[in-house]
């Protein structure tokens, strides 16, 4: 459904052409997919190019080379309202400019459906309100944004995802700065989104018990480049993670967690 294909891309300076040799070079021939329904994780050290590859994915930067496909049709192609019906962004942070109350944040995500000064009608209120009710935000609607926790301002964030009704949703870092309870909330809305409406997913995340415990596939990078990309059981072991981070992990399967675990032992 979602593909990179041969995706490129560099800050500064770019020579045109299939190959970006100038400027700051952030992604080299990165290509893999995700298919309809699954969750695929991105793994990898701070500056290995994940968020910037997560934004390109979004529409928010263009590749210097190669392409991004939503069920084969190149995103470059499609308008901005389009790629919204197509693709919802969750950021690692949201900071609201106003006081917007939680059914107003949720609200927004309609905005792709609605025509030009449109404004919401009560079948938009019937999605956000579906929407605060998945993620368990329904009883918070009425208070303003800026007052929820960390994990209540994520939840409410995936709502207004969910709300937009894209075909894909992208979480970056989605339980960074996040406590453990509030980390093990977001892995299984996560989890149950995926399960119960068949939702695609792209999780970029530093958190390798997280990407253990929803994610399918994984991709990891480093330096711009993939260096494996394959189902969660084949790619997550101590040779990978040894290479990724530089460190010596013991990695395990917990009956308990009924997933794999990591354990950081030393720098490799």
């Amino acid at each position: 459904m979602l593909r990179a294909d041969s995706v490129s891309f560099a800050y500064g300076p770019a020579q045109a052409g299939r190959h970006v040799l100038a400027g700051h070079c952030v992604l080299t021939n990165v290509s893999f997919e995700v298919g309809r329904g699954r969750i695929v994780g991105l793994l990898g050290p701070n500056g290995s190019g994940k968020t910037t590859l997560l934004r390109i994915l979004s529409g928010i930067l263009r590749a210097q080379s190669g392409s991004v496909t939503v069920d084969g049709r190149d995103i470059r192609g499609l308008s901005r309202r389009e790629l919204a019906r197509r693709i919802a962004v969750v950021p690692q942070e949201t900071h609201a400019t106003f006081d917007f109350t939680v059914l107003d944040i949720v609200l927004m995500g309609r905005y792709p459906h609605l025509g030009a000064f449109e404004l919401e009608g009560a079948a938009d209120l019937e999605i956000a309100r579906e929407a605060l009710e998945a993620t368990g935000t329904r009883a918070l609607e009425s208070r303003p944004f800026s007052t929820l926790s960390g994990g209540e301002k994520q939840r409410v964030v995936i709502a207004s995802a969910l709300a937009q009704a894209s075909d894909a949703l992208l979480l970056d870092e989605p339980t960074a700065s996040l406590d453990l309870g509030y980390q093990l909330d977001i892995a299984s809305l996560v989890v149950r989104l995926n399960r119960e409406r068949g939702t695609t997913m792209v999780v970029c995340t530093h958190d390798l018990n997280l990407a253990a415990a929803v994610c399918r596939e994984l991709v990891l990078i480093r330096s711009g480049r993939v260096v494996a990309h394959g189902s969660t059981g084949d790619v997550l072991n101590d040779a990978n993670i040894r290479a990724l981070y530089g460190v010596e992990a013991e990695i395990a399967f917990n009956p308990r967690a009924r997933h794999l675990t990591v354990i950081p032992i030393a720098r490799a």
